[in-house]
Formats: structure tokens, sequence, C-alpha cells
């Protein structure tokens, strides 16, 4: 029998220039079954939106609430789930692990970066190879690079942190925020599955459009959260004018 996180593996491979892997972000358990009776494959929460449910600003939601928050995402769906799990909440990688598994997820994002200060690449890299030990293939781990978001922006480094990563057991690497017009210097340099931010405003490219640049898969961090917030702040804005 193929476990969730081969079937989510599996999503990853063979993708053709134009069919990126597109992962909807769940933020509880309500999203996760619109976006899973939709028809995607595959979930993967967003920590920020996930934070903006539970009342949380970006980064401080509390380990044990996003590993509830996680649970009860993975238990509302059929399909694959994988986790934003931040840097890991200074868990040792076999709690961390432990605590994944134990909330149903297939797989997760880490970041490299912690407070908004890049970690030391090769550090990461360790802490990113102790995981997958532990893990074996029970998880995909999704190795985030935040050169773009938190570093220089030089996408050079980029694709060192990314190399680091791959070559410690990361699946997949997700240069969040790196501009369009550095994708295929990324692909280029990247080996394995790359994910890429998408936006909803309209300002950059379509999902197709970023796997025709070279992107494996695409997410859409706290996006479609901020969308279904502001769609229901419309909706009571409206019921106050017609009460």
């Amino acid at each position: 029998m193929v476990s969730g996180a081969e079937a989510f593996r599996a999503l990853h491979q063979g993708r053709a220039p134009g069919d990126p892997l597109v992962l909807p972000g769940p933020w509880d358990a309500a999203s996760a079954r619109v976006f899973a009776e939709a028809g995607f494959p595959a979930l993967a929460t967003p920590s920020h939106g996930v934070a903006a449910s539970l009342g949380y600003e970006d980064g401080k939601t509390p380990a044990d609430e996003m590993f509830a928050a996680v649970a009860r995402i993975a238990r509302a769906v059929d399909v694959p789930v994988s986790a934003d799990i931040e840097d890991g909440y200074g868990l040792a990688p076999k709690e961390l692990v432990e605590r994944l598994l134990e909330a149903g997820a297939v797989g997760c994002n880490l970041e490299d970066s912690r407070g908004g200060t890049l970690k030391d690449p090769q550090e990461h890299a360790d802490f990113l190879a102790e995981v997958r030990s532990v893990a074996a293939d029970r998880l995909f781990v999704n190795a985030r690079v935040d050169v773009f978001a938190h570093g220089d922006g030089d996408p050079e480094r980029a694709v060192e942190r990314a190399a680091l990563y791959t070559a410690a057991g990361a699946d997949c690497v997700y240069p969040i925020l790196a501009p369009a017009d550095v994708l295929p210097l990324l692909r280029a340099g990247t080996q394995g599955p790359l994910n890429m931010l998408a936006r909803l405003d309209g300002t950059g490219p379509s999902p197709t459009e970023l796997g025709e640049l070279g992107a494996t898969r695409i997410t859409f961090g706290p996006g479609l959260q901020r969308r279904a917030a502001q769609a229901l702040g419309d909706i009571a804005a409206g019921l106050r004018r017609s009460g």
C-alpha cells in the first residue's frame, strides 16, 4: 500500500513545463474541505494563514496550537497534507518528526531563518539531514530558502543554500519571494522540485506561467486566507448596510 508521503512525493515527479503542482493552503478544517472537494490532490498549510485564523501574528503561534491546527486539517480531508511549521519551533528532529506524523502530516516546510535573520546554511543543512534521517521516507521535506525574504536577494546565494539543503536530503526547495525573472536561473542551479509563491492580486505570473519558467509546485502563502477574510468583510459590510 502506498503511504501518504509516497503519494505526495509522486505528485512532484514528472511535471510538464506549465503544469506545476498547485497546492492551496487551508487555514482550518472547513477551508481544507473546500479545496479537497474542488479536486486538488494535496494541500499545504500556510503558517501565516493558520496564525491569522487562531488570532496570532505571523510567527507567534505556539507550537502546540500549530500542530493541533494541522491535525484538524489533516483529519478533515482524504488528500495528503503538508504542514508549514516555520523553523521547527526549536524542537529536536526526533520530536519534530513524531509530532508531524502524529498530526497526520505527510510533509513539512522548514525555514532557514529565525526572527528575520538567516541561519548559518551549513548548520541548517545539518538540521535538515537529521530530520531526514529520523523521518526516512515518511515525510516530504520542503526546505525554504529565505535569501529573498531576509537576506540580500542574491540568486547565487539562494542556489548555494538550495544545493546544501538538497544534498542534506530535502525533497524540494522553496526560495520564497524570489522574483519571477530569476526563476530560470534558480531552476538551472537547483536539483529536484522547486516551489514558488504565486500571488492572487494579479501582480505576478500565474501558476501556469511560473511552471513554464521552471517551478515544480506552487503555493500561495497566506494569500487564500486573506482573500477569504476580505470576502467575509465584504459580506459583513453588506449586512450592515442592509440592516
